[in-house]
């Protein structure tokens, strides 16, 4: 379950990056509410996911999530470039988190 937490953890640190772009530097009303939410749970399960993961593998995959997540959505939706040498950074990140789940001991 901590795993899952986890995941859902990285993804709603997506949503805040995203949101907080969007809130125009928390001037607009509705996107800098959905920033302080999700960022209130994406706190919130990661740490609850970190009672019973290691620091150093919570920490590192809540923040790979993150980082890919934005570079994702980034490109996707607010239409920055996706240049080999971004690709290659989103996937050694990816690389990563999957070294680090794989070596955890939970």
């Amino acid at each position: 379950m901590a795993w899952f937490a986890l995941f859902i953890a990285g993804l709603l640190e997506v949503v805040w990056a995203f949101s907080m772009k969007q809130s125009e530097g928390f001037t607009r009303p509705l996107a800098s509410t959905v920033t302080l939410v999700a960022m209130l749970a994406s706190f919130g399960l990661l740490a609850w996911s970190m009672r019973t993961l290691p620091l150093g593998t919570a920490y590192t995959i809540w923040t790979g999530i993150g980082a890919v997540g934005a570079f994702i959505v980034g490109a996707m939706l607010l239409g920055e470039p996706v240049t080999p040498l971004r690709v290659g950074a989103a996937a050694l990140i990816v690389s990563g988190i999957v070294l680090i789940k794989l070596s955890s001991p939970a």
